[in-house]
């Protein structure tokens, strides 16, 4: 434990984020208490009270992590390709893989977040997640604009609601192929990969222009 105490303050709090991660994952938030966190960690509970206020602070790291991620997946995909269609595949496989290393953090994205920072009291975390995933949307909405502007995606969106639509149906997607993946396997006959793959490209129609012809 002396040598615990010559560790800078973010090595600790690294430490007890990461054992809740882990526990949060297993258990689930609400069943985890910060008794579970300190002997995860290897710390006291007095000694976890010091870098920690309470569970939802460590709540509120782990989603803007989740947040910070995410960003990065997403910009990542954007400047691989030029054009509109492989761009948003791109996307696609960003968010396949995203749930696929980090399916703890893809449930926290789709959370609610905390948008009121007048009325109320806040932790600085949330504040950063809101800007974060604001970042995340004007990301994907300058990709639509873009499509748009290209003649690849319908001129007729209406930016937010479809930013949001898209979001909901691509990670609606994921995540039940996540869960159903049996199921899609035994009564369908398709793999995940085959079954995002149709899933996708139902959304992508459903903002493409359609090609002369089809």
């Amino acid at each position: 434990m002396g040598r615990r105490k010559k560790e800078p303050r973010s090595v600790h709090r690294e430490n007890i984020v990461s054992a809740a991660s882990t526990l949060f994952m297993e258990k689930g938030i609400a069943a985890t208490s910060m008794d579970d966190i300190a002997k995860a960690a290897g710390y006291s509970k007095a000694t976890l009270y010091v870098y920690f206020e309470n569970k939802e602070e460590i709540v509120g790291i782990l989603v803007l992590n989740s947040m910070k991620k995410l960003y990065d997946y997403i910009c990542s995909a954007l400047i691989q390709h030029e054009t509109t269609k492989a761009r948003y595949d791109v996307i696609c496989r960003g968010l396949v893989r995203y749930q696929e290393e980090f399916p703890f953090y893809f449930k926290m994205v789709l959370d609610k977040i905390n948008i009121d920072f007048e009325s109320k009291e806040y932790l600085p975390e949330e504040r950063e997640t809101y800007q974060i995933g604001e970042e995340i949307n004007e990301k994907i909405k300058n990709f639509l604009l873009s499509g748009m502007e290209k003649g690849d995606l319908r001129n007729d969106l209406d930016i937010m609601p479809a930013i949001f639509n898209f979001w909901g149906m691509l990670s609606g997607i994921i995540q039940l192929a996540a869960n159903k993946e049996e199921y899609i396997k035994k009564s369908m006959g398709l793999s995940k990969i085959k079954f995002l793959e149709y899933g996708f490209s139902l959304v992508y129609h459903s903002i493409a222009i359609k090609e002369k012809g089809l």
